[in-house]
């Protein structure tokens, strides 16, 4: 919401030494969030005075349109000659009162004026158009042609209010009443404790049958309607400048005198209206529900089929508006440029000021996708009270700046409703705040708000009718607060009991982070939104678990109704996206919940609010939220090692990503198995099934290596990506997170290095294992530290394995004959299990 300072001081007086910055820091102190303070005119000089066009020549030879004008602007030149200026613009003529800037002054942008040698004229200064002067658009794309009665020589910045302040308001969505100057003018007039001049307090006749026929059949969707008449409307009436300029400072665009006056008025209260041609309406104007397949075409043209839900504004032909949304085409009001091109102008309006439902305007709004200054004040919560005010403050303007004549007749339907009261204890507010305010305080701050207040210790609070959002004790208590000042709050820090912190799974969780991090890898956090079609691109099976996702009622996207049940689609996102835009050297990991459903379903039932759940409550609520386990995702691409005076540098592949699953599996204590695998997005071939032993039984936690070509053309990834995911809490009830203290021996190392020939198909973890299990305690470690595939020496299909044993015992040097009879142990029991013999 867009407040000019100017406007906002008709309403309240401000100190005239209060700038923008000082009425956005009183503001802000209030709670509402002023995002900005615009200065407009701030390096705009003159001098820039009104001008009378006395000729116009056409030049001719030039590829555009040029003009030299002589203009009249009085003594403002200091020598009283017309002034020669060349223009461009089309939309004026000779006698035409226009805005013109003499040499010497300065416009918006810091642009200097001075005389200059253009198209082989001199041009002395410039008449100028609205964009030109920081104004805005006003709907003409030309130069600003003033009416006919404006003085020359006339101050032109002073005239177009051209210097002024305008705070930016980003107005939350339960303070509806603060997309008005009203509105904004009640917060300043609350932050400075001065009185406000409402502008809603005006003298409102009462209805009677005279009024245009109005019939509301829906009266949960409008609960009330008020309808006025205003005829004979000058065709030749204009908007006033004053008028016209407001409108451009708060966001809006000028177009014709009745449409102005609406808006300005819906601006000023807050209060949305519609003026309907009056010779355009066929008989009783009503509000209903749509009917299925009814069909619209709105103001911005565009013909809409509507819902059953869609509350609508009818005649007798059928729907003429969607109610506090936007108008229909078939009875807009015709302005007078209409009656130049052979239409016929408005002359007789009917203006609508109604109260709808909320959440009626706000569903049709998004079902059309058509947003409107009306239907947002609608969505927040309009001031039911103002529609009787607002439309007697539009007939008020129509007839003082259109001539018009307002009809005795007054139309004003509404649904019996009583005010809202909130019963509070006096000392609630204390209570919420940790802070005395006292009764007395608590009271006046209410009645500044617009409540009625009764009571003593239990107060009896009557909420004002333009604050629907104070529903209960916590609200007024919140309007306490933030008039008293949120900075006025003490800070006290929460005093957690003893001996607590995190818990196990969350030091692991952190432990996790730290190691990936300290490995290379860098922190990603996703969305936890996926489409089911991604598994289509993840080569996942049909009968795949991973498919069964859980759904949300109400997605943020349509295109990712499902929670995820992987990592990887969002991790790969972030990996695309980071390649697209030039960043080649990856690795990415997260840590992050996956959801799956469960088997039989459950409504989560409403938890109390008057007292503390109990366990019982809180597991039943459990019970019905899918399973949540924990994962960790490692993905990878480009350069592991970068090249340089070290060496070449190498790739990352898939043995990174195995290694990262390592890194994971030693930081949970746990002892992660390594077989081949195959299995959705990876590479059958440069698949590892990662594996670890709960309660004595294998478990499949994860997998690792490299992505399949088929995923990587699918999701656009680059050649050769690598991935790892697993499940950390299957991981974590694997292993030992109790710190372990290394055993330092003091007797020295026995080394021994075996080469072991097997098949090409044979996984080097299988003949690692065999050869681990057969040496027996003694093996302290072993390393693989050589592949060899060379088939004229080894024979065809035969591959040869180098392995580094470390023979250690902690209570005595180890004898050659010892260390040897350890590796040869481990070498039969390799030639056992997988057929490894000892290689020549």
């Amino acid at each position: 919401m867009r407040v000019p300072l100017s406007w906002l001081r008709e309403y309240v007086d401000l100190p005239a030494t209060e700038t923008g910055r000082d009425v956005q820091a009183k503001l802000i102190s209030a709670g509402l969030e002023v995002e900005t303070v615009e200065h407009l005119g701030a390096d705009l000089k003159g001098p820039l005075v009104v001008g009378q066009v006395l000729t116009i020549e056409e030049l001719e030879g030039f590829k555009k349109p040029i003009r030299f004008c002589t203009v009249d602007v009085g003594q403002a030149n200091g020598t009283g000659e017309p002034q020669e200026i060349v223009c461009g613009a089309r939309n004026f003529a000779v006698g035409d009162k226009v805005v013109v800037v003499l040499p010497g002054a300065t416009l918006p942008g810091g642009f200097s004026i001075s005389a200059r040698k253009t198209y082989g004229k001199t041009s002395h200064g410039m008449i100028c158009s609205g964009d030109e002067l920081g104004m805005g658009d006003d709907g003409s794309h030309g130069i600003i042609v003033l009416p006919p009665e404006t003085e020359v020589g006339k101050d032109a910045i002073e005239l177009l209010e051209l210097v002024d302040e305008v705070l930016d308001i980003a107005v939350t969505a339960n303070r509806g009443d603060c997309l008005s100057i009203r509105g904004v003018a009640r917060e300043a007039a609350i932050a400075y404790g001065l009185p406000l001049r409402d502008p809603a307090l005006i003298d409102v006749p009462g209805p009677n049958a005279y009024g245009y026929p109005v019939k509301i059949a829906d009266p949960t969707g409008c609960d009330r309607f008020t309808a006025r008449t205003v005829t004979g409307l000058s065709a030749e009436a204009r908007s006033p400048i004053w008028l016209q300029r407001r409108l451009q400072k708060v966001g809006m665009r000028p177009i014709s005198l009745a449409v102005d006056v609406t808006n300005y008025v819906m601006m000023e209260l807050g209060q949305p209206l519609h003026a309907y041609d009056r010779g355009l309406v066929q008989g009783t104007i009503g509000v209903r529900r749509a009917e299925e397949g009814e069909k619209i075409v709105t103001l911005d043209g565009v013909e809409r089929k509507l819902h059953a839900e869609d509350l609508v504004i009818t005649d007798d032909r059928g729907p003429i508006g969607l109610a506090g949304v936007m108008g229909g085409a078939n009875t807009e009001i015709a302005d007078h440029d209409a009656a130049e091109n052979g239409g016929n102008a408005t002359s007789d309006v009917v203006i609508e000021a109604a109260h709808f439902d909320q959440v009626s305007i706000a569903r049709t709004a998004r079902r059309h996708k058509l947003s409107s200054e009306a239907s947002r004040r609608f969505e927040r919560g309009v001031d039911p009270q103002a529609a009787a005010a607002a439309a007697q403050r539009t007939v008020d303007l129509l007839v003082l700046l259109a001539g018009g004549t307002a009809e005795a007749g007054v139309t004003e339907i509404s649904a019996p409703s009583a005010p809202h009261t909130i019963s509070v204890p006096a000392d609630h507010p204390d209570q919420v705040a940790g802070v005395t305010y006292g009764r007395e305080t608590v009271v006046r701050r209410l009645q500044q708000v617009g409540c009625d207040v009764y009571g003593q210790d239990e107060l009896i609070v009557t909420v004002p009718s333009w604050r629907p959002d104070l529903t209960d004790p916590n609200d007024l208590a919140e309007e306490v607060i933030r008039l008293e000042g949120y900075e006025n709050l003490p800070s006290t820090l929460p005093r957690p009991s003893a001996g607590r912190g995190l818990t196990s799974r969350q030091r692991l969780h952190r432990r996790v982070g730290r190691a990936l991090a300290g490995a290379g890898c860098v922190e990603a956090l996703n969305y936890p939104f996926v489409s089911e079609q991604v598994f289509d691109q993840l080569g996942l099976d049909a009968d795949d678990p991973a498919r069964r996702v859980v759904k949300l009622v109400n997605p943020l996207s349509d295109e990712e109704p499902a929670l995820r049940t992987t990592l990887l689609p969002g991790l790969l996102g972030a990996l695309r996206r980071n390649d697209g835009r030039g960043s080649h050297d990856l690795a990415l990991f997260e840590t992050g919940l996956v959801f799956h459903p469960r088997d039989e379903r459950r409504v989560a039932a409403n938890l109390p609010v008057d007292r503390r759940p109990g366990d019982d409550d809180i597991a039943a609520l459990n019970a019905a939220l899918p399973d949540q386990p924990r994962h960790v995702a490692v993905v990878l691409t480009g350069a592991r090692e970068q090249a340089g005076w070290w060496g070449k540098g190498r790739p990352a592949d898939w043995a990174d990503a195995v290694e990262a699953g390592r890194l994971v599996a030693r930081e949970a204590g746990a002892e992660l198995i390594l077989r081949k695998g195959q299995y959705g997005p990876w590479h059958p071939g440069r698949c590892a099934e990662l594996i670890v032993t709960v309660d004595g039984t294998e478990r499949v936690v994860g997998h690792a290596g490299e992505l399949h070509p088929r995923v990587l053309k699918a999701l656009g990834l680059p050649a050769r990506t690598c991935a790892m995911e697993l499940d950390l809490d299957v991981v974590a009830r694997a292993g030992n997170d109790t710190p372990q203290a290394p055993g330092i021996s003091t007797f020295p190392v026995a080394t021994q290095d075996v080469a072991l020939v097997v098949d090409a198909f044979v996984p080097a973890a299988e003949v690692e294992a065999a050869l681990r299990d057969g040496a027996g305690e003694l093996l302290e470690s072993i390393r693989l530290f050589d592949v060899y595939d060379n088939a004229e020496q080894l024979g065809e299909g035969r591959k040869s394995l180098a392995y580094a044993l470390r023979f250690r015992a902690g209570d005595r040097t180890l004898t050659v004959d010892e260390a040897s009879a350890a590796r040869d142990a481990a070498v039969a029991l390799a030639g056992e299990r997988v057929g490894a013999v000892l290689r020549s």
